[in-house]
């Protein structure tokens, strides 16, 4: 999974770097630290190999390898910078801990049934909170992303609204699925980080606003690690 992200994030690199030059001349390639022509290798490279470490896994995890290659690139491609750039991320982020699950197991646990839905709404909500942080960008240079269609109010109270629900239906199932001391501490933990993101972003310069979608990532990727650990979810 590492390599199959690290694939679709230097091509999402490298179809950036002529915008990056003017607006974010510190990343790697239009600061000079990787070329153009090596990023391209680091896309086929690290697909391939993401795609070869899955087959010891069997078939199923080979194709799910390839779907996820889809989806991201599809972004890269063609749903970045559009009112349907959500999409991707709503879709895409539920398959990672599908990948890890499958490939590991063989096969998803029952809590996966309410597991992917919610996550479906965890990746809506980054995905435009990550919109909104480039909104102004956007709209300067004509692109409809769905933070620009929906605008910057609209936007953070959609976003908002979707992280809260995720929040609250991992609270409620952890309280049924009697998790432990330290799983309801990460799960108040990750919280915190969601709330305050959210709190941080509802006004700012483009940097707060990518900081507070940063926290809110991270916060997210917590809960599904608490979630995930929780005994009366994970059998």
């Amino acid at each position: 999974m590492v390599l199959l992200q690290a694939s679709i994030g230097t091509l999402n690199d490298v179809i950036d770097a002529p915008d990056d030059a003017h607006s974010k001349p510190a990343k790697p390639i239009p600061a000079g630290q990787v070329s153009v022509p090596v990023a391209r290798g680091l896309v086929v490279g690290a697909a391939g190999a993401g795609i070869i470490l899955s087959i010891p896994s069997g078939p199923g995890l080979v194709a799910l390898a390839v779907v996820i290659l889809a989806i991201g690139f599809g972004y890269d491609l063609a749903f970045k910078g559009t009112a349907w750039s959500w999409l991707p991320f709503a879709v895409g982020i539920p398959l990672l801990p599908v990948f890890g699950w499958f490939g590991v197991a063989g096969g998803l646990p029952a809590s996966f049934a309410l597991l992917v839905p919610v996550a479906v709404l965890a990746g809506a909500a980054l995905a435009i909170a990550n919109a909104r942080a480039d909104l102004e960008r956007d709209a300067a240079a004509g692109v409809e992303s769905v933070a620009v269609r929906l605008g910057s109010e609209r936007a953070w109270i959609v976003h908002a609204v979707l992280l809260v629900a995720v929040v609250g239906v991992a609270g409620v199932t952890l309280g049924f699925a009697d998790a432990s001391a330290l799983e309801l501490a990460g799960a108040a933990i990750s919280g915190v980080s969601v709330a305050t993101g959210i709190v941080l972003g509802r006004r700012g310069d483009p940097s707060r606003l990518e900081r507070a979608w940063e926290l809110e990532a991270v916060g997210v990727g917590v809960l599904a690690a608490v979630w995930l650990a929780a005994a009366g979810l994970a059998s």
